[in-house]
């Protein structure tokens, strides 16, 4: 619940705000205080986020598309005029589609570029004056494993990742004498809509059990298990505390030990 608490008098933005990660991390500041802009591309599905969160939250939501600049800057304007001045932002909206790189359109590699890399890029950029401006501003990019290590059949999306914990790098070096911090949080295979479907696929290309194919994704993951979405919360949620002032430049790992190999 919003409230006194250690992000009290904090506002938050956060992208992909409607589902999955960026719900629980939403949820997460929430009990920590923080009044909140969900933004996402669906107004019902915002609706219904701004609903589950727990009682007494602050929140409001915008439609937007980070693949889109205008509608960022759209978002972000809205966000101003409702007389909120963001101290946090998380980047938590993302897409993944999987293709063998000769198939690998033009059309799904910018797609893929253009939701997770340059979507972080434009919001951090309509952000950056009023975290600049907050004094104890926070940025936390939603990147994953896929940011530090390769997977095949998924080379746009790792490419965009990757790209996604290169600018947190970059960002927090240029910041770092500001109080603005930088990081990232890469998580593994996440028990969210978006590993749901890429288990559906599984199922349609292979021929196997939906068991044994989210078994399969569990397994890359040396704890033999599919991190939860409040974990991934946790994680963003302490980058976004005062004590963390020190850290800058992170990609922190959420895969129970998946990259370390």
């Amino acid at each position: 619940m919003s409230g006194p608490g250690p992000l009290s008098g904090s506002h938050a933005v956060v992208t992909g705000g409607g589902r999955g990660i960026g719900l629980a991390i939403a949820g997460r500041l929430a009990a920590l205080g923080a009044s909140l802009s969900l933004l996402g591309r669906d107004r019902s599905t915002l609706y219904h986020a701004v609903q589950s969160l727990p009682r007494g939250s602050r929140c409001d939501a915008h439609v937007c598309d980070v693949a889109d600049a205008a509608s960022v800057e759209r978002a972000f304007a809205a966000i101003a005029t409702a007389g909120h001045k963001a101290s946090i932002l998380v980047n938590s909206a993302g897409a993944a589609k999987s293709a063998r790189y000769a198939l690998t359109d033009e059309a799904l590699w910018r797609e893929m570029l253009d939701v997770n890399l340059s979507g972080t890029y434009r919001c951090i950029r309509a952000a950056l004056p009023a975290l600049l401006e907050a004094g104890a501003g926070r940025i936390v990019n939603v990147a994953s494993t896929a940011g530090v290590i390769g997977y095949p059949y998924v080379s746009a999306y790792v490419a965009a990742k990757h790209g996604v914990v290169g600018l947190t790098r970059a960002l927090a070096l240029e910041l770092a004498s500001t109080p603005v911090t930088v990081n990232a949080v890469c998580p593994g295979y996440t028990d969210t809509d978006l590993v749901r479907g890429a288990i559906t696929n599984i199922v349609a290309r292979t021929g196997r059990s939906e068991a044994d194919a989210r078994s399969a994704l569990a397994a890359r993951n040396p704890q033999k298990r599919l991190v939860s979405p409040d974990e991934v919360a946790s994680a963003v949620a302490w980058l976004c505390l005062p004590e963390s002032r020190s850290v800058t430049g992170q990609a922190i790992m959420v895969d129970g030990g998946e990259a370390a190999g």
